[in-house]
């Protein structure tokens, strides 16, 4: 038995293609921050007895929304999949075989992910998000998430890797992108600032510089054409908010 986790906050504009995309699964668990906008009523829609909606506000945690997920989920293996992304047919192929032998099923027990996105019209193959691989495969019970934000699924045992990707839809537009960035960096601001992280003036300038040129030269973001451009800057913004804020945290500027 499979069971796909999703986490949802207002993605009335995402919720349908991914549901489509995983009605294969034996078992959806949507784990809802609370949406203001249809995201709710487009998925009791589908009236599929699949889907089971948890309500459950972030607090700034995306580890224990995923872990809540972990609990409710009563599959043999767990799959994450995020509002924004697509399981493609060769995935699931992949997936069902996978879980349906039992040689393979006894060697490990969860499975990296790579994944492509697709950005303004156009696939991005370099830079950043060029090469991204993510844990979102496992079988339950053998590990939990951890971290506020950019969790990470911290498993027990052998981890393996998949060959289909799955295909990643975000920031269909600059307002979302910083929209989410502003979100993501206070809570990660937030984290260091409780583990007592200090920042300084040069990490707050070179930091994001040495991370635009290695994401757009090294990386080869430029090949992305002006999309790899603009995804170096924004990831280069992003760390400099992360030290920004961090800096006016330990300073009490809050």
């Amino acid at each position: 038995m499979i069971s796909a986790v999703i986490l949802t906050k207002n993605e009335e504009k995402n919720i349908v293609d991914c549901l489509e995309s995983i009605k294969w699964v034996d078992e959806i668990i949507i784990i809802d921050d609370n949406s203001s906008d249809r995201t709710i009523e487009i998925v009791k829609k589908t009236k599929d007895p699949k889907i089971r909606i948890i309500q459950h506000s972030l607090n700034d945690d995306f580890s224990k929304q995923r872990n809540l997920g972990l609990k409710y989920a009563r599959g043999d293996w767990i799959l994450f999949v995020d509002s924004d992304e697509r399981v493609s047919g060769e995935l699931k192929n992949e997936i069902t075989d996978l879980t349906t032998n039992r040689s393979r099923l006894q060697q490990l027990n969860s499975y990296f992910i790579k994944r492509k996105d697709f950005m303004w019209g156009r696939e991005l193959k370099h830079g950043e998000i060029g090469n991204v691989k993510l844990l979102r495969l496992a079988k339950k019970g053998k590990g939990t998430w951890e971290g506020m934000v950019h969790e990470r699924w911290k498993i027990n045992g052998d981890v393996g890797e998949l060959k289909n990707p799955l295909i990643h839809y975000p920031h269909q537009t600059i307002n979302e992108c910083l929209t989410e960035i502003n979100l993501y960096t206070d809570i990660k601001a937030k984290e260091l600032h409780r583990q007592t992280v200090h920042v300084y003036w040069t990490l707050i300038i070179l930091y994001p510089l040495g991370k635009f040129f290695l994401n757009y030269f090294l990386r080869k973001g430029f090949l992305d054409g002006i999309p790899g451009l603009i995804i170096a800057i924004i990831m280069s913004f992003h760390s400099f908010l992360v030290r920004g804020k961090l800096w006016l945290l330990n300073n009490k500027y809050e």
